[in-house]
């Protein structure tokens, strides 16, 4: 009589390890098989142990010796060589513009399949399948790879983090791993764009987006406002960026940062086809427009016509005395 082994999920971590995009990726994971974890600097015991209750049962900090570890292409090649020392049947990473080029090269060097941008994941015949929404949230595809081990990127809010049944130990280790950096490339400047607020989240991977449009008239205020109140990110539009009413980070849409929080408040926003196309993966969708037919009012799961301004101001107020109470 043979016991069939449990399959081994390798997530990498970068960034804070236990914010809420990192802690759904583990999540999902744990629905394929025994989840490691990998990370390019050493854990802390506080961020083992909450890992630990999300179902880790290894943290593994990759050693590539003097090699730079924060270049995508020499990350790749440390993650596809993680997965091969431990043995892992799927590849795990949170989605940013980053992940996303590191799951690439991991990808090539596993010769494995790449699923990008999932919300959901499962083993279709024993191969990694996940699901996702695309051409602008049109369409819902299923989709899988045909090679034993796969690689994904985790779509922001694609599920509730939740802490695993039985929590894990969370053992540290350190693995050693060869990697090189490719001739001619050569990491000559970084710089780490930071939240407006410290305590507003990351606009990629939020839950809450409030996002302002032309109909700020450049005052964002009652945006931030309510922003603030709800714990959520702040957006805008390709138009407002133009203007200089803000930068080039808060911008959502198909030229700028594709966003799918689990609700979003589009204000003073009409919905060009660009901005519809990077938001329309949300849960939740509220418009706040003077224009009853506005394209965002019409798409909308709930919808407000009126100022704005008094709009927003009023709902940030109930919040807060709804909270306060």
């Amino acid at each position: 009589m043979t016991t069939e082994l449990t399959p081994t999920v390798l997530v990498y971590l970068d960034g804070d390890p236990t914010r809420a995009a990192a802690l759904e990726a583990i999540t999902l994971g744990r629905e394929l098989g025994d989840v490691v974890a990998a990370t390019a600097e050493p854990p802390t015991e506080a961020t083992r142990e909450t890992l630990g209750q999300y179902g880790v049962t290894r943290v593994l900090r990759l050693d590539a010796g003097e090699t730079d570890l924060r270049l995508p292409a020499v990350v790749g090649q440390a993650v596809a060589a993680a997965a091969e020392e431990i043995d892992a049947t799927a590849v795990l990473l949170t989605s940013s513009f980053v992940t996303k080029e590191i799951a690439a090269h991991a990808a090539h060097h596993l010769r494995a399949g790449l699923l990008v941008d999932v919300g959901s994941l499962h083993l279709h015949d024993g191969r990694l399948a996940g699901d996702k929404r695309v051409f602008g949230g049109t369409w819902d595809t299923s989709c899988a790879v045909t090679t034993a081990r796969g690689v994904a990127t985790v779509r922001p809010n694609a599920v509730v983090p939740e802490p695993a049944p039985r929590p894990a130990s969370a053992e540290p280790g350190v693995l050693t791993v060869s990697v090189t950096t490719p001739a001619g490339l050569e990491l000559v400047g970084r710089e780490v764009h930071e939240s407006d607020a410290d305590s507003r989240p990351s606009l990629a991977e939020a839950a809450i987006v409030v996002a302002g449009g032309r109909g700020t008239f450049g005052d964002f205020d009652p945006v931030n406002e309510l922003a603030d109140a709800l714990g959520a990110a702040v957006g805008t539009t390709r138009d407002c960026v133009d203007e200089g009413w803000l930068g080039h980070d808060a911008q959502v849409g198909q030229t700028g940062v594709t966003v799918a929080p689990r609700l979003y408040i589009g204000a003073g926003i009409s919905g060009a086809p660009h901005h519809i196309g990077g938001m329309s993966a949300s849960g939740t969708i509220v418009a706040v427009n003077i224009d009853a037919e506005a394209p965002l009012v019409e798409m909308a799961d709930f919808a407000v016509v009126g100022d704005l301004a008094s709009v927003l101001t009023d709902a940030a107020e109930a919040i807060r005395a709804h909270r306060g109470g």
